[in-house]
């Protein structure tokens, strides 16, 4: 097994929605606002070498919406799936599955572009993988959670036949070396990718830590539909990572791919802030 980190780009997103209670006078220290308060934030991506398999967690937001939707959240940089995949000599066409952790937009936005007056899969060859309970409550979403399920990400991928369920349960094995665990507090049956490669265990944060500041329980972002059961997960993986020494790889960095952590007397802070590259994870 192989990992690679892929860049979708950036985008922003306001300071203290991210942040949620956290005052700005400490997490500006964190990741620094413009005149508006927006805050520049990553699509990291990660690219699964198994065996025959590549697979994509996650692809960012995509080029496909218009311009009122783009300057809502300013997607910048040089960065794309394209670039991050020919960079290792594979396209679009070579990714076998696409693993989405949820279906908000800048997770699953990549997943679907257009050709001419069509919405198609970007990836024509790829199985893309959601679960039940998650579909579900995208196609039927609350009116405060709404705004982040765009039906034209999500239903072309059903439509195309190309869409599959998984079934596992908390922790348990989707495939070899790649356990699944579930978290609710963020948005329902969000999957984040616990990958077994060589000595070293890398959980996929996706949005339950977004960024290496998120690893203090107290900052959760107020995009959270459950913020409480945030909290309880987050204390709950935090004592597994420090226990086995797992490497955290963060979605939404805009600087730190990834971390350790220790247990300190205030709590599970970060050790080590290192990229996916300098962790040793691939030997």
């Amino acid at each position: 097994m192989k990992l690679h980190t892929i860049n979708a780009g950036y985008f922003k997103l306001d300071g203290g929605a991210m942040f949620g209670v956290v005052p700005k006078s400490m997490w500006y220290k964190a990741n620094p606002a413009d005149d508006n308060n927006m805050s520049t934030w990553a699509m990291r991506c990660l690219l699964i070498e198994h065996g025959n398999l590549r697979i994509l967690v996650d692809n960012g937001m995509g080029y496909k919406q218009d311009e009122k939707f783009y300057s809502h959240f300013h997607p910048h940089g040089d960065d794309s799936i394209e670039k991050g995949l020919a960079a290792l000599g594979f396209t679009t066409d070579d990714i076998t599955d696409v693993f989405l952790t949820h279906l908000h937009f800048d997770h699953c936005g990549g997943s679907i572009k257009r050709e001419g007056d069509k919405l198609v899969p970007t990836f024509k060859n790829a199985i893309y993988w959601s679960n039940k309970k998650h579909w579900e409550s995208a196609l039927n979403p609350n009116e405060r959670e709404k705004a982040s399920f765009l039906k034209e990400n999500i239903l072309p991928i059903s439509e195309c036949g190309q869409l599959r369920l998984i079934e596992t349960t908390d922790g348990e094995e989707w495939m070899p070396d790649i356990r699944i665990r579930y978290v609710n507090g963020h948005t329902d049956a969000m999957m984040l990718p616990q990958i077994t490669c060589g000595d070293t265990t890398l959980l996929f944060c996706a949005d339950l830590f977004p960024s290496a500041a998120h690893v203090s329980l107290p900052w959760v972002m107020a995009y959270d539909m459950r913020p409480l059961d945030t909290l309880n997960e987050k204390r709950k993986i935090l004592k597994e990572a420090v226990e086995n020494n797992w490497l955290l790889f963060f979605e939404h960095d805009p600087k730190n791919e990834c971390c350790r952590l220790e247990q300190t007397e205030k709590g599970v802070r970060v050790k080590e802030l290192i990229t996916l590259e300098a962790s040793g994870i691939n030997g």
